[in-house]
């Protein structure tokens, strides 16, 4: 197979001043939801209309299995419903952030959120309020309840932090404002924050959105991603009081749900919904800390490959070989993805295919689009979409198969689970992101000989380790240890973030010690992280990432008993807990091993690495 392009003309993906000059195969179309906002709004007043029925169930599981299945076959058509109608609402919008109509959309879909879950949350009090041998025999004499038996046992674990139907209530009603501070954030973020404008070195000048920062933090040239990382990040220092504010109140968010729902700490109010031990996180992150000594390795490496005398936080993003660029354009990209799929078998990839070639994604950055990437696979009766801002480099082709794997595992669980039990876990999601990354790879290694180009495919892979299990998990510890403050009765502001941040990155890079230099303009980067808003979410990036490195390297040595295991986990949805689904594809998420594995595989690289230095410098 022929090498990729390296022709300069092709280092960026098309430029567009507006959204209608992107051509439609590359926009998603979100007709396959809804035709038009009067059809949404239609349809968001008849699910809204089902509410009555639901409320008449209310008082009357004790009579029988017969009103407990009405109830939850109600709630469970109204949740469906909800879904695409808040996937429409959110996409449409993420299309142009500036749209006013749109962000409506998203707030009429809160509300209705809101008065859902204030009308329902006698549903949890009163299962709970039902004997426990009342509950089984109705499940087992009901067998029209066993789509809800993982869900009904699911409440009954979680008794103790479960309130009354009043408490439930006011839990509910609260939803009004949860969204408040993450709204704020991302409208602040994406349309109305004054990013900086620098001249490059070839005198260009460029505003410095996400998705322009994005592209040339990577530039080859070293004076202009310093320009590009140090502006954009002193300006959102400059900032740090209105970020600070938004981010404290997001933790005093998750504060009121740890104290209402009586957990001991915000980290266990959050991972016990999916049972998950706060041993893993604390292992975890006490575990990447013990193996810095290979992360070091790794930055000794970069700076040698740069030719540098001092590695800067922002080489990070450099091109490990600036002469290869490494670039694709779209159609190049699908067809390396796919190709990349083949161990997977035939129907993976013809469910892949269909994610491009029926519009399932939207392709290119364009003016007021969100920044970054996603896959919305909550439409079960559609079908999952993919955003992404193309800009033609490996790491877009490596996003693109990342996120079509949160896609086909949407579409492998909405086929073989009922809606109730479809909901797979951020634990387990990010497994399948990042297993279809490590087919990318091994394929692209597979169809390249040329040692530069090995060289610089080898050193992405390092980087994904490095931004997937090191950086994760350095926000991961950030995250632990502004809750831990803020529920010790400390205010946080945002000078105190910024110092916090900062220590974690110096210790994490080594910046004493001479490995890599972190700026000080670096402390103001915790203000461009979305993900601390998604309450605990981003040390499952660096487990799952463990767990599926360890997958993929056994599916990729033959062995069809994982290949088939790991299948059945993508259809197994929300059927069972994270810990067990896994456990039972092969990986013991409770023990040291998945790190290690992953340790030992980002030394075989670097092994590799240096030998390919070696022959080169000869």
């Amino acid at each position: 197979m022929r090498s990729p392009h390296l022709a300069a003309d092709r280092l960026h993906a098309p430029v567009f001043s507006d959204r209608s000059q992107v051509a439609e195969p590359y926009r998603w179309d979100l007709t396959h939801l809804f035709v038009s906002t009067d059809d949404w709004r239609a349809e968001k007043q008849a699910v809204l209309g089902l509410l009555p029925a639901l409320g008449r169930c209310q008082g009357t599981f004790a009579s029988g299995a017969g009103p407990l299945l009405s109830a939850l076959e109600i709630y469970s058509e109204i949740g469906r419903r909800l879904a695409r109608l808040a996937a429409y609402a959110g996409m449409a919008s993420d299309e142009d952030t500036r749209d006013s109509a749109m962000l409506g959309l998203q707030q009429e879909i809160q509300q209705t959120y809101a008065d859902v879950g204030s009308q329902s949350a006698f549903l949890e009090p009163e299962i709970l309020a039902l004997a426990p041998e009342s509950v089984e025999t109705m499940l087992n004499g009901e067998p029209r309840l066993e789509p809800y038996r993982f869900y009904i046992g699911d409440i009954l674990r979680r008794r103790a932090h479960t309130g009354t139907a009043a408490e439930e209530k006011i839990i509910a009603d609260a939803a009004l404002m949860a969204s408040g501070p993450q709204d704020i954030n991302n409208l602040f973020s994406n349309a109305d924050f004054p990013y900086p404008e620098v001249v490059l070195s070839n005198g260009h000048s460029v505003r410095l959105t996400p998705a322009a920062y994005s592209l040339h933090r990577a530039s080859p040239i070293r004076s202009d991603r310093q320009t590009v990382m140090l502006q954009f990040f002193q300006r959102l220092y400059d900032y740090r009081r209105t970020y600070g504010v938004q981010l404290s109140a997001e933790i005093k968010k998750n504060m009121f749900y740890q104290r209402a729902r009586r957990y001991g700490s915000c980290l266990e109010a959050s991972i016990d919904a999916n049972r998950i031990p706060v041993e893993v996180v604390h292992r975890l992150i006490d575990g990447v800390r013990s193996h810095l000594p290979t992360f070091h390795r790794y930055l000794r490496l970069r700076r040698r490959i740069l030719g540098v005398d001092e590695l800067h936080y922002y080489d990070l993003y450099a091109p490990l070989l600036a002469d290869v660029p490494l670039t694709f354009n779209v159609a190049e990209a699908q067809s390396h993805i796919l190709a990349s799929l083949a161990p997977l078998g035939d129907a993976y990839q013809r469910v892949a295919r269909r994610v491009f070639d029926e519009r399932w994604v939207d392709m290119y950055p364009t003016p007021g689009k969100r920044p970054g990437a996603y896959s919305n696979g909550s439409a079960y009766d559609v079908h999952p979409y993919i955003l992404m801002n193309y800009n033609g480099k490996y790491d877009d082709v490596s996003t693109l198969t990342h996120e079509l794997g949160h896609s086909l595992h949407s579409c492998f669980s909405n086929a073989a689970q009922p809606w109730i039990r479809s909901h797979y876990t951020i634990f387990v999601a990010e497994v399948a992101s990042t297993f279809n990354e490590a087919l990318l790879i091994d394929h692209m290694l597979k169809v390249i000989d040329d040692d530069a180009v090995r060289l610089s495919l080898l050193g992405h892979e390092l980087e994904g380790v490095k931004g997937t299990v090191f950086r994760q998990t350095q926000f991961a510890e950030f995250e632990l240890r502004m809750h831990e403050r803020t529920e010790r009765g400390e205010a946080l502001t945002g000078d105190d973030f910024s110092a916090m941040y900062q220590e974690i990155v110096r210790t994490a890079y080594g910046h004493t010690e001479g490995i890599c230099a972190v700026d000080d303009e670096i402390k103001g980067e915790w203000a461009y992280i979305p993900h601390f808003y998604y309450n605990f979410y981003v040390y499952q990036y660096a487990t799952s990432y463990t767990a599926s490195s360890l997958l993929a390297e056994r599916v990729l040595n033959g062995d069809r008993d994982t290949t088939s295991r790991y299948l059945n986990l993508l259809a197994s949805g929300g059927s069972e807990y994270p810990i067990e689904q896994l456990r039972k594809a092969g990986v013991d998420m409770t023990s040291d091993e998945p790190l290690a594995a992953t340790m030992r595989r980002m030394n075989r690289i670097m092994d590799e690495i240096e030998t390919l230095l070696n022959r080169m410098d000869r």
